[in-house]
């Protein structure tokens, strides 16, 4: 069936299989199918990034923070927080993985941890 003779739904439902059929060949699969763990450096570059000023309210006590798009150096991008920073992020700005407190959960007050990103440290001299 040509693209013009299709109706609005087929060509919306075409779009999404298309867009699915993408996601699955991104995966970290194996040929038997089975995940493939990649080793990752932690470090990487930031590409964008935004202030949140209004977070959900698990996050509320770190606003206002520092949320970027990192692409690591193995080629990945993800989004973090980013932590521990003097002053503002800048696009290309080197960071590297840091495990900190994400939120606290439940009314048991379980603390989450995960990954955040802050501005790779320099060797001290000496």
């Amino acid at each position: 069936m040509a693209t013009e003779q299709r109706t609005d739904y087929q060509q919306r439902v075409q779009q999404q299989l298309a867009y699915w059929e993408q996601f699955r060949q991104a995966q970290p699969l194996n040929e038997s199918g089975e995940i493939e763990l990649l080793p990752l450096s932690g470090q990487g570059t930031v590409y964008s990034y935004t202030q949140v000023t209004t977070p959900a309210a698990e996050f509320e006590p770190f606003a206002p923070y520092w949320l970027a798009l990192v692409r690591l150096d193995e080629g990945p991008m993800m989004t973090a927080q980013l932590t521990d920073m003097d002053g503002s992020p800048a696009i290309g700005m080197r960071v590297e993985m840091v495990i900190r407190k994400l939120r606290t959960d439940g009314s048991r007050g379980m603390i989450v941890y995960g990954p955040k990103f802050r501005p790779i440290l320099e060797a001290a001299e000496g």
